[in-house]
């Protein structure tokens, strides 16, 4: 159980188990809501369980002068549990406290305390504790499944079962399926695995990829007091849709004296700011020229990259997090989006669930998402009051099946809309044309018979995988095939 993935299904199964008679079903699923200053009382419970456990152990490893191998691994589980639920309310202040910029050097007050606990325990006959058992290295990782906890919850709203699917995968992310391995060291090596984020516009990406950045292990000096860095920093997020490659290149890799034109001075890229434990997060990968396709294939491989004009060759650190609302095989398909590039950026997948997804499975999420997005808002006490009101006209002049087009930024829209005015108004869905809809291409009139067979050309490649076939089936030849794709591709 303690080192079960805590929003899986099998987490709360565990503490029933447990817990037997004593379970609490009150409150039960604590794992589908934010942490609080009181543990559920069925961790409270557990947690003193697990305390006097280790003490009754400890006294009688003593006693006896040793201990199988079972009992070792029993205490040690027992111990970590009940380290974490011991320290759990001091690093919550640690966390507000920086989310609210107040902790930028990183210190703390109660390593001194923590360490002297594990010494204690640890300190029994016959007992070789693993790397992972040194104190700061263990204070670390109880600080970022703290972290972890705050990063998910204050990211991803609601209980509905494609957001619980959704937090238990971002926690894979995060700390792997084994977190046993991951304390052993692998927490020094999650850099390598770059992260892909899919899913509709207006779901959240960018609100996981900073919630993954916000939970990156991040080493504690015990000779200084202080982490490393501050958590709260280090993500570097950049649109890629919305640059020129040139800047693109500049805001990624920076960029020497007169790279281009207004490049006035050298400038560090994201990529060499960013620290060994912070995240570069690349929004709207899909979107990106191949060129720098090319580029950001190298730093997945290498590592390794140039600032725009310069010559010499940089490390990046860090980890890379991308998000796209394309569908990226179609992409590849279409010979916009290079294949091995996909494959470098796709070794961990996350998919956000639209708002209608999350509605049908719990349609009582709506109170709750409007009351995060109003405590941005307005005081608390008028919270509540208009939370009701917004849910209520929502359901009066919109319906239950609503479809919510834009997600959950339409949501925010709405609720800003019925703040000022009282009501809200979709705006009419204008639906870009598929390349597929020949009756809509065709009908206004508007494509030369070149666009056509570019267009047509382009189709039946997709249809048929291969240029051999495509041209088979279009009766072409295969050069007059590849020239029609060239031309629709820079069109």
């Amino acid at each position: 159980m303690n080192a079960a993935n805590p929003f899986s299904t099998e987490r709360i199964a565990a503490e029933r188990a447990a817990l037997g008679s004593a379970f609490v079903e009150n409150g039960a699923e604590w794992n589908t809501r934010p942490p609080s200053d009181e543990p559920h009382p069925n961790v409270a419970t557990i947690a003193a369980r697990c305390g006097e456990m280790v003490k009754r152990l400890r006294e009688a490893w003593w006693r006896v002068g040793r201990a199988t191998a079972a009992d070792r691994a029993l205490y040690e589980e027992l111990l970590g549990y009940w380290l974490y639920q011991t320290y759990a309310s001091r690093f919550d202040r640690v966390i507000v406290a920086a989310l609210k910029g107040l902790g930028s050097d990183g210190r703390v007050d109660f390593f001194k305390a923590f360490k002297s606990d594990v010494l204690h325990f640890l300190d029994v006959p016959n007992l070789t504790p693993s790397p992972a058992w040194e104190p700061s290295h263990l204070f670390a990782c109880a600080f970022q499944i703290r972290r972890a906890f705050h990063a998910i919850f204050n990211s991803l709203v609601g209980g509905s079962a494609p957001m619980v699917r959704l937090r238990s995968q971002l926690w894979q992310s995060i700390f792997t399926h084994d977190l046993h391995r991951y304390r052993q060291g692998l927490f020094a090596r999650m850099g390598d695995f770059s992260t892909l984020i899919t899913g509709p516009s207006g779901t959240g990406k960018e609100l996981v990829a900073r919630a993954l950045a916000r939970s990156r292990y991040i080493a504690f000096d015990a000779k200084a007091g202080r982490f490393a860095r501050d958590f709260a920093l280090g993500f570097y997020a950049l649109n890629l849709a919305a640059l020129s490659p040139t800047l693109i290149e500049s805001e990624l890799f920076g960029h020497r004296r007169g790279a281009f034109t207004g490049a006035l001075a050298d400038r560090a890229g994201w990529m060499e700011v960013c620290p060994p434990t912070g995240a570069v997060f690349l929004d709207e990968i899909g979107d990106v020229d191949s060129g720098i396709q090319v580029k950001l294939l190298r730093v997945l491989q290498s590592r390794e990259f140039q600032p725009l004009g310069g010559t010499e060759t940089r490390r990046f650190e860090g980890k890379i997090v991308a998000a796209t609302n394309r569908t990226l095989p179609d992409e590849i398909r279409a010979g916009r989006f290079r294949e091995d590039f996909y494959y470098r950026l796709c070794s961990d997948q996350l998919v956000t669930p639209s708002l209608r997804e999350q509605l049908d499975a719990s349609p009582e999420d709506l109170e709750t998402m409007l009351r995060h997005i109003v405590g941005r808002m307005l005081d608390a006490e008028e919270i509540n009051r208009f939370t009701r009101e917004a849910a209520g006209w929502i359901r009066r002049s919109l319906g239950d099946s609503y479809p919510w087009p834009g997600n959950f930024r339409e949501l925010e829209q709405c609720v800003r809309s019925l703040v000022l005015r009282g009501e809200y108004r979709p705006a009419p869905l204008v639906r870009p044309v598929s390349d597929n809809d020949w009756n809509a291409l065709l009908d206004p009139g508007s494509l030369t018979a070149e666009d056509v067979m570019q267009r047509y050309v382009r189709h039946v490649h997709q249809q048929s995988g291969t240029v051999e076939e495509a041209a088979r089936r279009l009766d072409l030849d295969r050069r007059t095939v590849l020239a029609r794709l060239h031309a629709s591709r820079s069109s």
